[in-house]
């Protein structure tokens, strides 16, 4: 690293790996207790950020987008899954040194491998050989652990859905009122005071009209019609497979007991 990290610097730092993929942000740091110097921290990952992974900060440098480490997002997502509860044991320290493919520094005089900034050193009691009564309590008891669904939703595309017109062609029916024209022969008769009329023939032409219909067409909107969405609320039942450590107790009888 090019210059000393502060470990109050570091806290909600985004954390990016070698590819530029952002890894999380970071939730506590881990100093050496040799050097006090940042040694580890630990990355929110998971949904809403629930779960803490370690990253050694090893060749690690900042920049103006976050820290920048020497491992990938493969690695710290398969990282042995260790509590981040402010002090790594030696054996934890180890198996994450193994893990990341980097050499396990030696152990300091007291024992430890590294506390998180900030916490308080436990006195110890030198007839424990350096460590103290907390870490000797913690080596007798072993933890049982067991995976818990944590879930979640995201918004992912399931459709599409198009609004388009087209046109169709149909017959319609409209009546209309026409009118015509007809002929009718009107005869009044002459009285015999009238007198000069000459036998012959003679002609009268009448001009007849009638009505028809006559159709235009006209376009005219009717309609309108547009797409939009609305978020609908149901329930979905997810299941897991999940694993959970149980404790068994064997004497030496061979009995065993849970």
């Amino acid at each position: 690293m090019a210059k000393t990290m502060q470990p109050q610097e570091l806290i909600d730092s985004a954390v990016v790996d070698p590819a530029g993929n952002k890894l999380g942000k970071v939730g506590n740091v881990y100093l050496a207790d040799a050097t006090r110097r940042p040694e580890w921290i630990t990355v929110k990952t998971g949904l809403f950020g629930t779960k803490e992974s370690f990253v050694p900060l090893s060749g690690a440098h900042t920049d103006k987008d976050g820290i920048h480490v020497q491992v990938d997002k493969d690695s710290v997502s398969d990282a042995p899954r260790i509590d981040a509860d402010g002090h790594l044991s030696p054996e934890e320290s180890e198996q994450l040194y193994h893990h990341y493919g980097l050499p396990v520094p030696r152990t300091s005089p007291d024992g430890r491998m590294g506390g998180k900034a900030g916490d308080r050193t436990q006195r110890r009691d030198p007839a424990m050989g350096g460590r103290g009564r907390s870490e000797m309590d913690d080596q007798a008891a072993m933890t049982r652990s067991e995976e818990r669904l944590n879930v979640g939703t995201e918004q992912v595309e399931t459709g599409r859905v198009r609004l388009r017109k087209y046109v169709v062609t149909e017959e319609q029916q409209v009546t209309v009122p026409v009118r015509h024209e007809e002929v009718r022969v009107e005869r009044e008769p002459i009285t015999r005071g009238e007198s000069g009329a000459e036998i012959g023939e003679a002609e009268q032409d009448v001009v007849l009209h009638a009505e028809k219909p006559v159709v235009r067409k006209e376009t005219v909107p009717v309609e309108r019609a547009r797409l939009r969405t609305e978020a609908v609320t149901d329930e979905q039942t997810v299941s897991g497979k999940v694993r959970k450590e149980q404790f068994e107790v064997t004497g030496d009888e061979g009995k065993r007991r849970r």
